[in-house]
C-alpha cells in the first residue's frame, strides 16, 4: 500500500487547549506524525510526496471567504496590540446568518467553533498540504491503485465548509470525496473515528451524491455534543443519505463490529464504487480521550471487515492521539485491511 505525506504538515504546532475549563497541552502534536509514519512503514507502506492541486479542489468544499481567513488571519491577528501567539476565539455569533465582522477577533469567532483549533504561523501551510495529501491519494485510486493511505495531519473531519473546530481546519475526507465525485465516481465516506465527523456530515447533509456514515461515541456526553445523533438522517435532497451510529462510551471490539456491519450494509445499498475511509485510531482502549475500548488486534478485525466491501479506498487519517499504542494500532489496521 502506498502512503502520502508532506513534511510541511509538521509546521502546525498548537499550544493552546482547554478542556473542562483547564488549560493543558494540545493533544494534536506534530509527534503524531512520527508514530503514524512508523506504524504505516511497519505495515509495509512506502511514502511519496503529494502533488500540488492548488486551491480549486479545496474551494469546492470550503468557501473562499473561509480560505482567505485561514491563510491571512494569523498575520492580521499579530497586528493587534497585546495579541496572543495563536488565534483563539473569545466570542461567537448566535447564528450563521449573522453579519460578517471586519475585525480579526470577530472573524475568529465566526470561523472557529471552539478553542481546540488555535491558528499559528504554520497552521495554513500544514492544513493545505494535509488536504493535498488526501487529493493525491484520491489521484492514486483514480489511477488504478486499490488502496492509498493519506497521512493527513492536521486532521479534518470536524471542519465544516466555513468552520474550523476539534483540531481540524480543512476537511480532507470531504475534499477527497468531492475529487472522486468530479471524476465520475460514486463515493461513500465511512468515518470510524471515536468522535462524530460533524463537519463531514454538515458539508454533505443536503446532498444525495455522497453517502456519509459515522460510527462514534454517543454525543449526548461526548464531543462534538451537538451533532452525531441517530435521528440526523439528512435534509432536503440529502434525506436518507446520512447515517449516524452512536455507541455507548466503553464500547468493545465485538459490539463495534455489530455497528460496523450496519454501516457496511448502508454503503452497499448506496451502490458506492469507491470508499473514503476517515480513519480515527482514537477508539483504542488506551487513547487519551477514553471513548471506546477497541484493542490493537481489534483494529485488524475492523479493517478486514471494511475491506470486505471490495471497493477501491482512500484511507484518510483523522484522530488517534499520542500513546504507546498509536503506531501499532495503525500497523494493525493497515495490515488487516491488506489481508482482508
Amino acid at each position: 500500500m502506498r502512503a502520502v505525506f508532506d513534511a510541511r504538515q509538521r509546521a502546525h504546532d498548537p499550544k493552546h487547549f482547554m478542556s473542562n475549563g483547564r488549560l493543558s497541552a494540545n493533544p494534536e502534536q506534530p509527534q503524531r506524525i512520527d508514530e503514524l509514519s512508523r506504524g504505516a512503514r511497519a505495515a509495509g507502506c512506502e511514502f511519496s510526496a503529494p502533488a500540488d492541486h492548488g486551491s480549486g479542489p479545496i474551494a469546492e468544499i470550503h468557501s473562499p471567504e473561509y480560505l482567505t481567513f485561514l491563510e491571512t488571519i494569523h498575520a492580521r491577528w499579530q497586528r493587534t496590540e497585546g495579541a496572543s501567539d495563536e488565534v483563539i476565539p473569545n466570542v461567537h455569533p448566535d447564528r450563521r446568518t449573522a453579519s460578517y465582522p471586519s475585525s480579526a477577533a470577530g472573524q475568529a469567532g465566526f470561523h472557529q467553533t471552539d478553542t481546540s483549533c488555535p491558528i499559528a504561523a504554520g497552521t495554513w501551510q500544514s492544513a493545505y498540504w494535509s488536504a493535498q495529501s488526501a487529493l493525491s491519494a484520491a489521484d492514486g485510486v483514480l489511477g488504478g491503485e486499490r488502496t492509498v493511505y493519506a497521512l493527513c495531519r492536521p486532521p479534518g473531519h470536524h471542519a465544516f465548509g466555513d468552520l474550523a473546530g476539534g483540531f481540524c481546519f480543512l476537511n480532507n475526507a470531504a475534499i477527497a470525496a468531492q475529487a472522486l465525485l468530479r471524476a465520475g465516481r460514486r463515493p461513500a465516506i465511512l468515518d470510524v473515528d471515536v468522535h462524530h465527523g460533524n463537519g463531514t456530515q454538515g458539508i454533505f447533509y443536503q446532498r444525495r451524491d455522497v453517502l456519509t456514515v459515522s460510527i462514534h461515541a454517543d454525543p449526548a456526553r461526548f464531543y462534538p455534543f451537538f451533532w452525531g445523533h441517530a435521528a440526523e438522517r439528512g435534509e432536503g435532497e440529502g434525506m436518507g443519505y446520512n447515517l449516524n451510529l452512536p455507541l455507548p462510551r466503553g464500547t468493545v471490539t465485538e459490539d463495534y463490529l455489530v455497528a460496523l456491519d450496519a454501516a457496511l450494509a448502508r454503503i452497499r445499498a448506496f451502490g458506492a464504487d469507491v470508499l473514503v475511509l476517515a480513519l480515527g485510531l482514537d477508539a483504542h482502549e488506551n487513547d487519551p480521550f477514553h471513548g471506546f475500548k477497541v484493542t490493537t488486534p481489534g483494529f485488524a478485525r475492523i479493517a478486514a471487515r471494511i475491506a470486505g466491501l471490495d471497493l477501491p479506498a482512500v484511507i484518510v487519517q483523522e484522530g488517534g492521539y499520542l500513546s504507546a499504542d498509536l503506531g501499532d494500532n495503525l500497523t494493525s489496521f493497515l495490515g488487516g485491511y491488506e489481508a482482508g
